[in-house]
């Protein structure tokens, strides 16, 4: 089993409702334990055409799925929950995102682990410092909390 981290967004319909419904579906995945998810918080929308504030999580799960294979399963989820994919970035009912496999790094599309641009995100980092502060990066050698940091004295 891996301990997997998912950054999880919504800004369009009834966001909150969206989150819940995503969370329990990924609950139901062959050999997947949902562990817990972070604070949501109200985040503006990064890059893209004009829109909505976001609702955002992190989620802590569990899973004997492979990263291809979990992955392949959260974009199903998000076309279920109506995201059509348009324009990059552009206001959508859920995203859904591996931040963290475990300890893997996987690169090259389309999938690349740890998130490319986690270390960029607020919205990202802060949910994600709430659940595991001390998750170190392997590519970039510092904590969850360490990136979190540096992105706040940089603003």
């Amino acid at each position: 089993m891996e301990h997997v981290f998912i950054g999880a967004g919504s800004n369009l319909g009834d966001r909150g409702r969206t989150l819940t419904e995503a969370r329990l579906k990924i609950g139901k995945f062959p050999g997947t334990r949902f562990l817990r998810s972070s604070s949501v918080i109200e985040t503006e929308p990064v890059g893209g055409p004009p829109q909505g504030k976001f609702l955002n999580a992190v989620w802590e799960i569990e899973t004997s799925l492979g990263a291809p294979e979990l992955r392949d399963r959260l974009l199903g989820i998000e076309s279920e929950l109506g995201r059509v994919r348009t324009v990059r970035n552009a206001p959508r009912p859920i995203d859904l995102d591996i931040l963290f496999y475990g300890d893997e790094v996987v690169s090259g599309a389309p999938l690349e682990i740890p998130h490319p641009r986690l270390h960029e995100r607020a919205f990202v980092l802060g949910p994600l410092a709430e659940l595991a502060p001390g998750k170190f990066h392997p590519k970039l050698k510092k904590t969850v909390k360490e990136l979190l940091e540096s992105l706040e004295s940089n603003r």
